[in-house]
């Protein structure tokens, strides 16, 4: 069996105190089934890029690791990746900034990604290349004489043309899509846009999962990621999530409550959510002091000055909604800026009433699944979704809803917690279906499989 090289802009390595995501979690059992290693960013920074390597093997799963400089850092990461791309990518179009610097950087650590990558790839090693961080990477590879099956999988959505071509050289961007064997999005809709830039941009062919352009012809597949969901399962019924649950549950002395789970960034509509929950505070004074929002929105990238506008945005609408509807004994929001271990995560969810889930556009939210993976059989709570989230698209029995809109938030809030025990079960288990068919494994395997059998219709020339 052909070796596994696993490229991202961070490895995640292999840890016992439960904090993994599903996705390095997915990556690590490949990575331990096939042999391979895992390639990325250590997270450090460097006085002088030396392109040193650091390896490592925990549990099984061989790391190398590299450096980078502060520039790097500065132009590449928090610049090009999370100050141009990921607001573009995420529709926030009036958020992006475009610098010739921040291109630069980022062009300049893929060329070092491929540097540090290639000596470590054997002729038939498969590579996995992740996200937006990376788009390049497999087209200098192939300038680097790689001829391996590599695949490119984006973990967040892929705008309408009209958006991207807003983005200078965006052209050049796609492009470099095209040295890749397979693509994967996670939804049809994210997949069908790539297709219109092609076919309008381009002048390329849609052929099925086939898509030609400029001579050279790549799979582009829609496949949705999923929950590690027996692990989840057997979290949420352990002693760590029994132990959280009973310490959330004592603390709300009988009240329902809402939980959300976010990293703090704008895409996830943190203040919309709050003002929906405002909104159904006001409209249902009887329900004041019988229900609480948590929120646990541990902070990111908090060098971009975006991220620090959101965290002060949110810390003044809290404390404006908890002074408004607050009592002597009771606080309407608890606003937590630290994450939690998935096995306390667990605990958290199955005390919830109600799962509250309201990005502005996702390209899937692992949070949804984890929610519903989290529920008592016997006495599930009930999912509001975004349906501009991934997930929407597979977990069609949540009360999807719109979330800009406060009183549309505000009536799914009601519904709710108003709903039957049997409806809540019902929903519940064609939720709960979806998440254990699609999991994490069966999207791994999905793509694996597309790439392993990947055919030969690249073209044999070297990539521009």
């Amino acid at each position: 069996m052909s070796r596994l090289i696993v490229i991202s802009n961070r490895v995640s390595r292999p840890n016992k105190n439960g904090e993994q995501g599903g996705l390095a979690v997915a990556l690590a059992a490949a990575l331990r089934q096939r042999g391979g290693i895992w390639v990325g960013w250590s997270g450090d920074t460097t006085d002088k890029f030396t392109g040193q390597i650091a390896f490592n093997e925990d549990e099984g799963v061989r790391t190398a690791t590299i450096d980078l400089e502060e520039q790097d850092v500065d132009e590449y990461y928090n610049g090009y990746a999370n100050r141009t791309l990921w607001p573009l990518f995420h529709f926030r179009i009036d958020l992006a900034e475009y610098a010739r610097d921040f291109e630069g950087g980022y062009n300049r650590v893929n060329q070092r990604f491929a540097d540090t990558a290639s000596p470590l790839i054997e002729s038939d090693d498969v590579v996995w290349i992740h996200d937006y961080h990376l788009i390049p990477l497999g087209q200098l590879l192939r300038k680097k004489g790689l001829k391996n099956r590599i695949g490119f999988f984006l973990h967040i959505p892929w705008p309408p043309t009209r958006l991207l071509v807003s983005l200078p050289h965006h052209s050049k961007l796609v492009e470099a899509l095209f040295a890749y064997d397979v693509v994967g999005f996670h939804t049809e809709e994210w997949l069908e846009s790539f297709r219109h830039y092609v076919e309008k941009e381009m002048g390329g062919r849609v052929d099925g999962d086939f898509i030609t352009a400029g001579g050279r012809t790549i799979q582009a597949i829609a496949c949705p990621i999923g929950i590690d969901a027996p692990e989840f399962v057997a979290a949420s019924n352990g002693t760590v999530a029994a132990e959280m649950y009973k310490r959330v549950c004592d603390s709300l002395q009988e009240r329902a409550m809402i939980v959300g789970v976010d990293r703090l960034d704008y895409s996830k509509g943190l203040e919309e959510r709050f003002n929906g929950y405002a909104r159904f505070l006001k409209d249902n004074s009887q329900m004041q002091g019988k229900v609480v929002l948590v929120q646990i929105a541990p902070p990111s990238r908090s060098d971009v000055a975006s991220y620090q506008e959101i965290r002060a945005t949110l810390d003044s609408l809290a404390g404006r909604i908890n002074g408004e509807y607050s009592d002597v004994d009771w606080t309407p929001i608890r606003y937590v800026n630290q994450g939690y271990p998935r096995e306390k995560l667990a605990g958290i969810y199955r005390s919830a009433r109600i799962g509250l889930v309201t990005p502005l556009r996702d390209g899937m939210n692992l949070v949804a699944k984890e929610y519903v993976a989290a529920q008592d059989p016997a006495d599930p709570g009930v999912l509001i979704l975004s349906r501009f989230a991934g997930a929407a698209h597979q977990l069609k029995d949540a009360l999807l809803i719109n979330p800009y809109s406060p009183e549309e938030m505000s009536d799914a809030i009601s519904k709710a917690l108003a709903m039957p025990l049997e409806e809540r079960k019902r929903r519940w288990t064609a939720m709960m279906q979806s998440v254990q068919e699609q999991d994490v494994s069966w999207w791994r395997a999905t793509f694996s499989q597309r790439l392993e059998e990947a055919a030969e219709v690249r073209q044999t020339e070297d990539v521009e």
